[in-house]
Parts: C-alpha cells; sequence; structure tokens
C-alpha cells in the first residue's frame, strides 16, 4: 500500500478551526470540502485533507472530535465474512451528529441483507432508501458489485455527508481511484440524491431490480407539506428528528401523532417498556409510560422480499398507466409461488395488451384462434417431433367436451375412454350393452356405446386388442393456476378437423377466446425455454391406413354437415366482412374491459363473489317480469326454479335439446329461427316440426298459427311432448319486436297444450325502434306453471350482447320444473369464475369483501349496468342509437341497391330479398351461373368478400340475413361490397 502524502499541519488546523464554532460550521466546512471533491481539479487535494483529518484524531479520539469539532471520521468495521472484492473489512465515514450518526438498527439491517443469495444484488440497479450518511449504499456496492446502486434520503443535508462518504471510500489517502476486479471504482457503482423515497427514481425514469431501505421514522402523511417544509435551510433539531432510529426511543421523542393514528383506525404500534419487556404496548400507554419518567424501546424488523417478473410487471404498469386506469389500485400482484407467478404474469401482460384499446375481441374461427393453433403446432413438434399443421387441429371449451362432441360427431358402436374423463358423459352411453362384433348386439343407429378404460396401460392394450374399439381416448393434462378455466384441443386430418370444427360451431358456437389467449401464454413459455436435444428424434410419420377401415361421420351429422352453412375464413390474400355472425363488434366500454381484466388481476376469490344466480333472476325480474315469485295464494301448489350457467347460450340450447329428446319429445320452431338452433337439433337427431310465419307479421308467431301447428303435431304427426322455440322480445333474425300481449298470447297457447316453452332473450335488449312496443311483463307466468304441473317454461339468455362485452360470452338458463331435466345437464361447458364476476358487476348487486375467475368477471359487468342505469353516461343507450342509425342506413343502401328489406327494430341483424337479382347472370373467380336464393351468398363473398347468411340459414325461401354490429371501419367496407356487387350485377341498371 503507497505511503500517504504528507499534507501541511496548518491545512488540518485551518480545517478544525472553521468546524469549532458550531455544528452549522462543521457542516459548512463538510460542504466546502465536497466541493473540491466534486471539482476532479482538486479531488486527490481534498480527499488527502480528510485523510489527515482522520490520522490526527486516530487511536480511539473520534468520540473527542465529535465534542470539540461537531463532527468525527471513523471506520465502520465489516465481520471478515462480509468482506468485499477488495478485501476490506471496514469503510471510512464522516458523522455530523447533529444530521446522523449510524445506530445499532443500521448493522442489523446490513446483518439481515447479508443473508440474501448474491444474484439479488450482482449486476442489478439497486435503491436504498432512507440511505443516510450512506454507508450501507456503499457496502452494497463494495460486495456485490451492482450496476448501480442509488442511495436517496428526503433530508438534503444528509445527502452531502453522503457523498463525501462515497469519495472517502473511492479514494484512497493519496486521492487516487481504487478499483475492482471489473476496472470499475465505487463513483462508478454508487450515487446519492436527495428523493422522497422513490421520487428520483420515478421522475427519471429509472429502472429499478431491487429495493431495500429501513423507514422506522413517522413521516408527515401529506408529501406535499413535506417537501415545503424539508429544505437545506431548515433547522438542525427539525432535520435530526426525521432520523430519530433509535432502539431506545429518546425519552423527548413526542409520539403523541401516533396515539392519534390508534384513536382513529385499528392499527397499533408495538413499544416495549425499557429494553428487556417482552410484551408489547400501545403508543397510548408508551407516551403515558415515558410523561412518567420511564424509556420505552420499540420493535425493529428485518423484512425481505424479491419482485418477481419485473420486466413482466413493469410492462403491465405500463399498460395499465395508458389504457386501463380504473384497475390501477386493484391490482394484486403477490404471489406465494414462483411458478404462479411465472405462470400468471405473462398472461396478465397479454390480457391488458388485448384489452387497453376498448376494442372488441377480434373474430376468431370456431375450430380455435389460429394463433393458439399454430403455438399448439410448435409444441407439438418441439417436444413430441410430430409434424402439423394448424388445420390438423381443432380447440374445444374442454377436454369432456372434445371427447362428447367426438363421439356425437363419429358416433362409434364402441368407444373405449379414461374412467376420469367418462364423469360427464350422457349416462346411456355409459350403460347400453352393445359391444360391436357380438351376437346379442343390436345397435341402434347413431348408438354410441363407452366402456371405462383401465388406468393400467398393458391392461388397456388388452382391452383393445380383444374389443376392437372405433375409438380410444386416453391420457389428457390439465393446470392449475385458473383451475375453472380450461381448453381441450384435438389434433387429425385436415377433413376431420373441418368436421369437427363444424360439429363445435353447431353445438358450442366456439371455445372462449381468453381461455385460448391464456393457454397460448403457457405455450409460449413453455417454447421459450425448450433447449436444443442432443440426441433429436426421428420426425414422426402418420401410418397407412385402409380407407375403408376408417370410421365414419353418424347419419344426422353427416347430412346436417352438408346442408348447413358454416364459418368462412380468412383466405391469405384477403380479409372476409362478416354479416353473417351472431354477435357484436361495436367498441366496448372501458369500464367493461377493466372489469374483465380486473377479475383476472384479484386473487383468492371465494365461492360467494362468483354466485350469479341472484344477480341474473334480478336481471330477467327487473326486465321482463320473469319468472316471478311463488302463489302466495296458491299455498298447496309451488314449483323450483334453476338457474345454470354455460360458456354460451348455444351451449345451453344443446343441452335442452338432449333433454327433449330424452323424454321423446319433438321441438316446433318457427318458421325463420336462427339457423344455428335448427341445425343443432338436427344434429343431434331430434324430432322437429316448423310452425308457419310470414314476413307480413314480421316472422312473428301467431296464436292461432302456433294452436294450428300443436294441434296437428299431437293429433297427425305422432308427438306426445312438445317443446315449442320462442325468440324474443327481438326476434332472431329478422329484429322484429314481441310486443308484451303478443308473448302473452302465445304463452297462454302454450299453458292450454301443456308444452315446454324456450324462451330465448339471448338477443334482446338492443331494442332501438320502440315506438308504440309495450315491454314485457311475464310476472302472472308463475301463476299458469302453478296451475298446470305438466306446463314448464325456460328462459335462456345471453349476457354478451346487450351488456356490449365485444365478444365475451356468458350464457345462462332459468328453468321452472321439471325435476328431471337438470339430470340431463352433464358436460356443460362452464364460463371461467372471473367470468361470473365481471358480469355480476355489470348486473349491479352489491359486491362482499373479496372474490373467484369468469364468474367474477360477471358480477362486475352486472354492477356497471347498474350504473348505467342510474345517472351516469349509458354505453347501453349509445349502443341502440349506433345500431339505429347502421339499420337506417343498411335499409337505405339494400333497397337502393335491388334488395327487399324486412327490416326490423331491435338487435343487430334484419332480412332482406334479392328481388332484383333472381335469374340474372354472373361470372367472377370461381364462379359462374345464374343467381339464385341458394348461391348469391357464394356469389358476393367471392366477388367482394362480403359474407351473409343465405335462404339456406334463415330457413326463409329467398330471405338473406344481414348482420350490422360491425366495428366502424367495417360496416362501411360492408355497404362498399353490397354496391359494388350492384354495379358488378346489374351495372346501369
Amino acid at each position: 500500500m503507497a505511503t500517504p502524502v504528507a499534507i501541511r499541519s496548518k491545512d488540518v488546523e485551518a480545517f478544525l478551526a472553521s468546524c469549532a464554532a458550531s455544528s452549522e460550521a462543521a457542516y459548512g466546512a463538510a460542504e466546502a470540502v465536497l466541493r473540491r471533491l466534486q471539482d476532479p481539479a482538486s479531488r486527490a487535494g481534498a480527499r488527502r485533507l480528510l485523510g489527515a483529518v482522520r490520522r490526527h484524531f486516530a487511536d480511539g479520539q473520534e468520540d473527542e472530535c465529535a465534542r470539540t469539532f461537531h463532527f468525527r471520521i471513523r471506520d465502520v468495521l465489516l465481520d471478515p465474512h462480509l468482506q468485499g472484492s477488495q478485501q476490506r473489512n471496514k469503510l471510512t465515514v464522516m458523522e455530523i451528529p447533529s444530521i446522523f450518526i449510524s445506530e445499532d438498527w443500521c448493522f442489523a439491517f446490513y446483518e439481515g441483507l447479508n443473508q440474501l443469495p448474491d444474484h439479488v444484488f450482482r449486476d442489478k440497479t439497486v435503491a436504498e432508501l432512507e440511505c443516510g450518511n450512506g454507508w450501507i449504499s456503499i457496502a452494497l456496492a463494495e460486495k456485490w458489485s451492482p450496476l448501480k446502486v442509488y442511495g436517496l434520503d428526503i433530508d438534503p443535508r444528509v445527502i452531502k455527508i453522503a457523498w463525501i462518504n462515497l469519495y472517502l471510500n473511492a479514494l484512497d489517502d493519496n486521492g487516487l481511484p481504487i478499483y475492482d476486479g471489473e476496472g470499475k471504482t465505487l463513483l462508478d457503482r454508487v450515487e446519492f440524491h436527495e428523493s422522497d423515497l422513490l421520487a428520483y427514481c420515478r421522475d427519471n425514469k429509472t429502472e429499478l431490480d431491487c429495493i431495500v431501505g429501513c423507514i422506522p421514522q413517522i413521516l408527515n402523511p401529506n408529501p406535499e407539506a413535506m417537501s415545503n417544509i424539508i429544505t437545506e435551510k431548515s433547522s438542525v433539531e427539525f432535520l435530526y428528528s426525521l432520523n430519530n432510529y433509535y432502539d431506545l426511543q429518546a425519552i423527548d421523542t413526542d409520539i403523541s401523532a401516533l396515539v392519534e393514528i390508534e384513536k382513529m383506525c385499528p392499527h397499533r404500534f408495538e413499544f416495549f417498556m425499557d429494553l428487556h419487556g417482552d410484551q408489547p404496548v400501545s403508543a397510548r400507554t408508551a407516551l403515558a409510560y415515558m410523561k412518567s419518567g420511564g424509556h420505552v424501546s420499540h420493535a425493529f424488523y428485518v423484512y425481505s422480499c424479491q419482485l418477481r417478473q419485473p420486466n413482466q410487471v413493469k410492462k403491465l404498469f405500463e399498460i395499465v398507466k395508458n389504457g386501463l386506469h380504473e384497475v390501477s389500485s386493484s391490482l394484486d400482484l403477490s404471489f406465494d409461488d414462483d411458478s404462479v407467478a411465472a405462470e400468471k404474469m405473462p398472461f396478465l401482460v397479454h390480457l391488458a395488451s388485448l384489452l387497453k384499446d376498448n376494442k372488441p375481441i377480434p373474430c376468431e374461427p370456431p375450430a380455435g384462434c389460429l394463433n393458439f393453433r399454430n403455438l399448439v403446432v410448435e409444441f407439438m413438434d418441439c417436444y413430441h417431433h410430430i409434424p402439423l399443421t394448424p388445420d390438423n387441429v381443432v380447440v374445444f371449451p374442454s377436454r369432456d367436451v372434445a371427447i362428447e362432441y367426438s363421439l356425437r360427431l363419429f358416433s362409434p358402436a364402441l368407444a373405449i375412454v379414461d374412467e376420469h374423463l367418462t364423469r360427464y358423459l350422457p349416462k346411456q352411453w355409459l350403460t347400453s350393452s352393445a359391444i360391436e362384433g357380438r351376437a346379442d348386439c343390436n345397435h341402434a343407429e347413431d348408438a354410441v356405446t363407452v366402456i371405462e378404460a383401465p388406468a393400467q396401460s398393458d391392461l388397456l392394450i388388452e382391452l383393445v386388442r380383444k374389443l376392437k374399439p372405433q375409438v380410444v381416448v386416453t391420457g389428457v393434462a390439465q393446470f392449475e393456476v385458473y383451475s375453472g378455466m380450461e381448453v381441450g384441443f384435438a389434433i387429425s386430418e385436415t377433413a376431420v378437423c373441418k368436421a369437427l370444427s363444424q360439429t363445435i360451431e353447431l353445438l358450442e358456437g366456439h371455445t372462449s377466446v381468453i381461455s385460448q389467449h391464456y393457454y397460448g401464454c403457457l405455450l409460449h413459455e413453455l417454447l421459450t425455454v425448450q433447449t436444443g436435444d442432443r440426441h433429436p428424434q426421428q420426425e414422426r410419420q402418420p401410418a397407412e391406413v385402409k380407407p375403408q377401415m376408417m370410421i365414419g361421420f353418424s347419419n344426422s351429422a353427416r347430412s346436417t354437415l352438408e346442408e348447413a352453412e358454416f364459418f368462412v375464413p380468412d383466405s391469405k390474400d384477403s380479409s372476409v366482412i362478416h354479416m353473417d355472425l351472431d354477435r357484436s363488434f361495436l367498441t366496448v366500454p372501458s369500464s367493461v374491459n377493466a372489469s374483465i381484466f380486473e377479475s383476472f388481476v384479484r386473487q383468492n376469490l371465494t365461492d360467494s363473489e362468483t354466485d350469479v344466480r341472484s344477480s341474473i333472476e334480478k336481471l330477467v325480474r327487473d326486465t321482463y317480469g320473469f319468472p316471478g315469485d311463488d302463489c302466495p295464494d296458491i299455498a298447496e301448489v309451488s314449483y323450483r326454479k334453476e338457474i345454470m350457467c354455460g360458456s354460451t347460450c348455444l351451449a345451453l340450447f344443446n343441452k335442452l335439446v338432449l333433454c327433449c329428446m330424452q323424454e321423446q319429445g319433438t321441438f316446433l320452431f318457427p318458421f325463420g329461427t336462427n339457423g344455428h338452433y335448427v341445425k343443432l337439433a338436427k344434429f343431434l337427431n331430434a324430432k322437429t316440426l316448423t310452425i308457419p310465419t310470414n314476413v307480413d307479421s314480421g316472422f312473428k308467431i301467431e296464436p292461432m298459427a302456433l294452436d294450428a301447428a300443436l294441434e296437428d303435431a299431437y293429433e297427425n304427426k305422432n308427438v306426445t311432448r312438445a317443446w315449442v322455440y320462442i325468440s324474443g322480445p327481438t326476434i332472431n333474425p329478422s329484429g322484429f319486436l314481441y310486443s308484451d300481449g303478443e308473448i302473452k298470447d302465445l304463452l297462454s297457447v302454450c299453458a292450454q297444450r301443456a308444452v315446454r316453452v324456450v324462451i330465448d332473450i339471448s338477443f334482446s335488449g338492443l331494442e332501438f325502434q320502440t315506438d308504440g312496443w309495450s315491454r314485457w311483463n311475464l310476472s302472472n307466468l308463475s301463476y299458469d306453471i302453478c296451475l298446470c304441473p305438466p306446463l314448464s317454461y325456460f328462459m335462456l339468455g345471453e349476457l354478451s350482447l346487450e351488456l356490449t362485452t365485444g365478444g365475451l360470452e356468458f350464457g345462462f338458463l332459468i328453468s321452472s320444473k321439471p325435476s328431471d331435466v337438470e339430470v340431463s345437464f352433464r358436460n356443460l361447458s362452464q364460463p371461467h369464475c372471473t367470468l361470473k364476476y365481471t358480469f355480476r358487476k355489470l348486473l349491479g348487486l352489491s359486491q362482499p369483501y373479496r372474490i373467484s375467475t369468469l364468474h367474477y368477471t360477471l358480477r362486475e359487468l352486472l354492477g356497471l349496468k347498474n350504473e348505467w342505469d342510474g345517472p351516469f353516461p349509458n354505453p347501453i343507450m349509445e349502443q341502440k342509437e349506433k345500431l339505429k342509425s347502421r339499420a337506417n342506413k343498411l335499409t337505405k343502401t339494400l333497397e337502393s341497391s335491388g334488395w327487399e328489406v324486412a327490416g326490423g327494430h331491435g338487435g343487430i341483424s334484419m332480412l332482406a330479398k334479392p328481388t332484383a337479382y333472381i335469374g340474372r347472370s354472373f361470372k367472377t373467380d370461381g364462379f359462374e351461373g345464374e343467381l339464385d336464393a341458394c348461391n348469391i351468398r357464394e356469389a358476393i363473398l367471392r366477388s367482394t368478400g362480403l359474407c351473409i347468411s343465405s335462404s339456406k340459414w334463415t330457413g326463409i325461401p329467398d330471405y338473406f340475413r344481414f348482420s350490422f354490429g360491425l366495428e366502424s371501419s367495417e360496416f362501411d367496407r360492408a355497404m362498399d361490397c353490397i354496391v359494388q356487387f350492384t354495379e358488378l350485377v346489374l351495372g346501369d341498371d
């Protein structure tokens, strides 16, 4: 070590003389030295001066220096096992007792930090809050070589002393830099700044990896007031009071403010009588004891915390700041498990970015989101070496749904399924004794027999060899963070996947997009950490099979798939404008997206917080008067009400059709019913009949026509139990409205005929032309049910359309009797608990203290609707006005283009007849021929990219369905396409 360069004793004496007058003088002298240290030209000389002063008071004379000259320079000893890269076991620090002195708590805090692993600080950006004279920040930099340490303190004087201490340890006694193993000095690694907590880092956009600090002092809770009163000119006594860190509380310390805090809130501070007390007392007791001359000590704790997924947290807060302000106070990012944080945080960031712009969820094909299917393809290739394309993958709402729908499509004579996957399959499949190849087998058409597979693989193989099943299902995994949110997927040939996709579209609608995004994030993370295989496996190839041995589709499935119209995906070259979908793409209110996001951020949700049944019942009672209460004056008779939830309204209707089939019933659909519902019933091989309607009545069911259809069904069509489907108040797809009187007349006929009635309100709630229309009041239905035991009603609803959720769906079913219906609701795809909470908030019920995941979302949205019905701006009214304007514009465009419009008064669709186009010859890419009611849809799609629903879907000869709940730019494009097709076909005509 180099011998210190001698410095003149008169310089030391001059410095000491400038400090002798008072602590203020000592601080002024220290300021002057700091200015010299900050100037590179005088830095070395200033450091040599401080070294000479320290040596002047060697051999334990530091306290004498403090008493005489109001400062001291001393060594802070570090234990040998805490040595740094330079093998120092001590730091040199200047202290001015009136400003700051290092107390025992400092060393306890530093010892606590030393229990942390090296990676917490090494090469990280660290901030120390309330750093005092800076020795802990300097020690952190010395021991762990972080990228940067920011020492922050609210006291401007203590910051200047901290800078002096930094120079004392960054330079040797000759004023030369001390370099570490990386060629850096402490001046490269440490900075000190005056800051109210993290204000400096926030204002300078400094990104931190770690924050440490011990802040036992109580500051004024008003930051603005603190910034005004804490200045460098503040009194020494005031500034010193901010740094009262004693473990033994000073006898003159005023803790009366803590007593007031205890009066105003349940919190209790912990003080101890003297140093030997082991039972804590409150601030009030401690104050009384101090006033009587006793000494009080206070508790001191060292805590350690680590920010999990810091990069994801940063992204999340940036998104919330720029687009989801409403949930900034609800973020709960505390995780007990690293694996949970690693699974959840990427999804929260992705979901926030998806919702922040208040756009509806993008339109995705029923087969599943293309991005998710691509991730499945990549996952299967990386982990299982199976070559696939997205067309080989179909996504289902759950594993159980995937199995049931696949079996319904193929209708195998015999299937073997894992025992834990059979729990929701239809009971008749599990109790059938028909086995292919046996003499006693009488396999009915489209019947399915399922046998539970043994868990042991060799036994399963033996069972397959003996029984030769057509389908075997086994081994599917599941994740747990959002335990109720599930997806399943099937992998097969392109043709089979196409049929499976169409099956989902008919029976379910589609798989939850948010669930696909969640599992997509998981797959993305798995693919990100995938390492190269040292011994890559040979790529697997599909086995050669004989076509005659391949299982075919069931008869009802095959005929329905050939007849129905299905989703048309975008091509590689152009996108499709969808006026053929039952969903709204209008702008989503920011409060809705905020509620959806909040439901996924919240943790530890309880069942009570996601119970939406009372919310739904209140909604339909306030809106339609249904289902009413039990009959108070008919005491001997009552009826049951059941509320069931499903991921979509279509999934619930699917189960209703199965209920109808279970009791050998027949479904009666009015002429012009939503095509998906009719084709669903046919796919399941249910018996169906048609109730005549006509355009003059807006395709409404007339009471006399209904009564005649029921009489004919019972007398001539061998019907034993009739189920009548009614869409209202808004009829889908025509958009006409049933009045209160009209629906009551229809229900009166149903009561006389003792039928099951399904009232579908899922397309209602957006009535925009209501002059002269009377709203429904079905409160008297409870009497009809009580007085007519065979009668039962089902109200089928979906909260997605009216609550403007941009593609997020939630179906519900309210039933009144019979008891046997619930038995058939097996394997129903459920919305996640977060969605239930969000919708509940929209409908306005009060929130309990805590909540669970898509059910939580439901409750949130139900609460918002309650606000919208009050004095706040009402997004639903805004949507109605927009739809009214759209309907008027679409009507004018169609009529001026040769269409005969059957204009509706609500909802998001209307019907029109292409009168001017029938019989016209037309040719475009991929199409040539004479236009008729069956091929105009294809002609419009191929020539313009606009997709509408044809008469094959509406069930009404020559009438096409146009959905106009599109995003604004898409709606304008659709209008242009209608005009373009007119010009291509009719020309100047």
